[in-house]
């Protein structure tokens, strides 16, 4: 683990001029004045980097990257607050959890070999799946959000069933494995680097004895930890990682997929780690484009607002996000907000359960999965 000298090297961050650009940019500065990018910055390089670390502001940053967009001196700021929690972690600091600590009970349990989850009794009749395709689907945690967050009437299973439907429409049979872990993506950002790198020797273990060749996943964050956050910390899978975005744009290109366009409008909500982390913007947009007439919200691509959302620290201000994307979102004019990660999809759900919404920010949320599975053509 980092001391926070390497950390302070490794992420560039004594390079900072203290221009203020970041919190400038930061979606939560921009609600909560106490919250500042800069300041924390200044904190952990020259000022007391102790008092920061057993800090409640450590734990709100949303880490969506909006500020690494127009540093001029190129700190990773995400990777240097990811650190300092890390080193917090190992001062006895633990991060809050806004629905209780469940969902970090919940991956945490998954980091005990012994423990067998039940991860496929979501599989319905129709749906094609082998024990040695070239594809490896990487279902994430939705079998578990379907459950936690059943009272928001989330399709979470549907977003599984819907990426088995696609790839077998285009002629492949991926593999689902039952040994499949969480990727272990929250706990690294909340510091726990013990129980990620537990979960990643369990998924570096499962995708070499699948044989696979490609890993394809609907979930962004599960996308990028897999093809950046594994190699990094010494995990790497070698095999190809795909957004699920990326593979229907490329199966669509090469004539495997076909799908019809209806009437509706839609807008597209960019993910954090899809749009800032993977610099994906174009893939989802041309699946998109393919289903009906597409329209921008303000702020879009690597400029789109974050959703808000956060297992660690999730109050009023992350809502206020919400609550204003949502009315984005209405007011582009779309009949329907698409996005392809399922925690967007049950933030903006969540939000929209709050009393007081006006009819604009009630629009229908759906993900790419299921609306591109609707689409499937006869002839695919």
């Amino acid at each position: 683990m980092d001391t926070l000298t390497t950390l302070i090297a490794r992420t560039y961050a004594a390079a900072c001029l203290e221009c203020g650009k970041c919190t400038a940019l930061c979606p939560l500065a921009r609600q909560d004045g106490t919250f500042s990018p800069r300041r924390l910055v200044e904190e952990l390089v020259q000022g007391q980097p102790e008092e920061t670390l057993h800090s409640p502001r450590l734990w709100s940053c949303l880490t969506c990257r909006a500020c690494q967009e127009r540093c001029p001196q190129g700190v990773d700021y995400c990777t240097l607050i990811r650190g300092a929690r890390a080193l917090a972690r190992r001062e006895g600091e633990r991060a809050p959890c806004s629905h209780g600590g469940l969902l970090q009970t919940v991956m945490r349990l998954q980091t005990d070999p012994a423990h067998t989850p039940r991860r496929l009794g979501w599989l319905q009749d129709g749906l094609e799946v082998s024990f040695d395709g070239e594809t490896l689907y990487f279902v994430g945690c939705l079998p578990y959000f379907q459950a936690i967050f059943a009272e928001l009437a989330l399709p979470a299973l549907e977003i599984a069933r819907s990426v088995v439907r696609l790839l077998n429409a285009a002629g492949e049979r991926p593999q689902v494995r039952a040994e499949e872990r969480c990727c272990g993506h929250d706990l690294l950002g909340e510091g726990d680097v013990e129980s990620f790198c537990r979960l990643a020797e369990q998924n570096q273990d499962m995708v070499r004895k699948s044989g696979a060749r490609r890993i394809v996943t609907a979930c962004p964050e599960c996308a990028y930890t897999l093809a950046a956050d594994y190699p990094a910390l010494g995990y790497g899978l070698g095999v190809e990682v795909l957004h699920l975005s990326q593979w229907l744009a490329q199966a669509l290109r090469e004539g495997r997929l076909h799908l019809r366009r209806g009437e509706r409008r839609l807008t597209y909500h960019d993910p954090c780690r899809l749009s800032r982390y993977l610099r994906e913007v174009k893939a989802p947009r041309q699946v998109l484009a393919t289903l009906g007439e597409v329209v921008e919200m303000e702020g879009s691509g690597r400029s789109s607002a974050c959703c808000g959302g956060s297992w660690t620290d999730c109050g009023a201000v992350n809502r206020t996000l919400q609550v204003e994307r949502l009315a984005q979102a209405g007011r582009s004019g779309a009949d329907l907000l698409v996005t392809t990660c399922v925690k967007c999809q049950i933030h903006f759900r969540c939000a929209q359960k709050t009393a007081g919404l006006g009819e604009i920010e009630r629009i229908e949320v759906q993900d790419l999965a299921i609306l591109a599975a609707q689409g499937l053509a006869v002839e695919s």
